[in-house]
């Protein structure tokens, strides 16, 4: 009983870091963004190179036996197309909003390319589809709280890519050394984003600071954190908890950001949210009437 209370203990603390993580990348990079203390092509190198080194000493200190698997071009490639896209969609978007589209996306995006491989959703996934979608309607009709145009669709390749980057890991035996190697591979990338935009870096301390605690901490630390709670989450448990991310991001940017929770924002994210929950839920609860039902 002891031990069962223990390893629960141990699975809410490690989720609630690695959510936290996650949801420091959105208020860290809005940080350093939004005050101009680094570029986006500076931040984005500076991430993923920290993320990297990070990454890479973890699995040499935890992995002595050798590797086993070690990540992918296409996985990399959509790594860095991520976090491109993820630095400079913040220079416009308000760190809540910035999230919303992020995870909204991620999943669709994994809905919609499940439904291409051939499985099929019952009323209640596609009842959570269209509320989700009407909230990204909502959240971009006009108003003072609309998200910019480029900052949107910035932010949606973000979420497109990221949710193809997760959707390329799920067989992944090895996750953290899978997640090493894509990070090392993103090093190419990020020498020609270097090279292309040198004469138009502009970068601090203070910014330096910033992406490399997104780096290090947020994501290469995070993402370990986050495979050692799955250990003790169910997957729909797992997909749950992570829409708790984009709200965590919301209340960062308002205690650190002193941006403000909007009217538009609350009902935009209980609607997708509210979706992405039906979904969810609806695949699992139809999963479980299934296998009641066998034979």
């Amino acid at each position: 009983m002891v031990s069962a209370h223990n390893h629960l203990a141990r699975t809410i603390i490690l989720t609630a870091l690695a959510l936290t993580a996650f949801a420091a990348n959105s208020v860290l990079c809005r940080l350093a963004l939004g005050d101009r203390t680094i570029d986006a092509s500076s931040f984005t190198v500076v991430r993923l190179l920290s993320g990297a080194i990070v990454l890479f000493l973890i699995i040499k200190i935890k992995n002595k036996s050798g590797m086993l698997t070690k990540g992918s071009w296409s996985a990399s490639l959509m790594l860095f197309l991520y976090a491109i896209t993820f630095s400079f969609a913040y220079i416009t978007l308000d760190t809540g909003t910035g999230a919303l589209i992020l995870f909204g996306s991620v999943q669709i995006t994994m809905i919609l390319l499940s439904i291409l491989s051939g499985s099929r959703l019952h009323i209640t996934e596609w009842l959570g589809v269209v509320i989700s979608f009407l909230g990204f309607l909502y959240l971009v009709l006009p108003g003072v709280t609309t998200p910019s145009l480029p900052g949107f669709i910035l932010m949606t390749v973000a979420g497109i890519a990221w949710g193809i980057y997760t959707l390329k890991g799920r067989g992944s035996t090895s996750p953290v050394i899978d997640t090493a190697y894509n990070f090392l591979r993103t090093i190419p990338f990020v020498s020609i984003l270097a090279v292309l935009t040198f004469n138009q870096m502009s970068y601090s301390s203070t910014g330096i600071l910033l992406a490399i605690l997104s780096g290090a901490i947020a994501s290469g630390i995070g993402y370990a954190i986050w495979y050692s709670a799955l250990r003790g989450l169910s997957t729909a448990q797992a997909a749950v908890v992570q829409l708790l991310v984009p709200v965590i991001a919301a209340l960062g940017g308002v205690i650190f950001v002193s941006e403000a929770i909007t009217l538009r924002l609350t009902l935009s994210a209980i609607l997708i949210l509210g979706g992405i929950l039906l979904v969810v839920l609806g695949r699992y609860d139809f999963e479980q009437l299934r296998l009641n039902n066998k034979p």
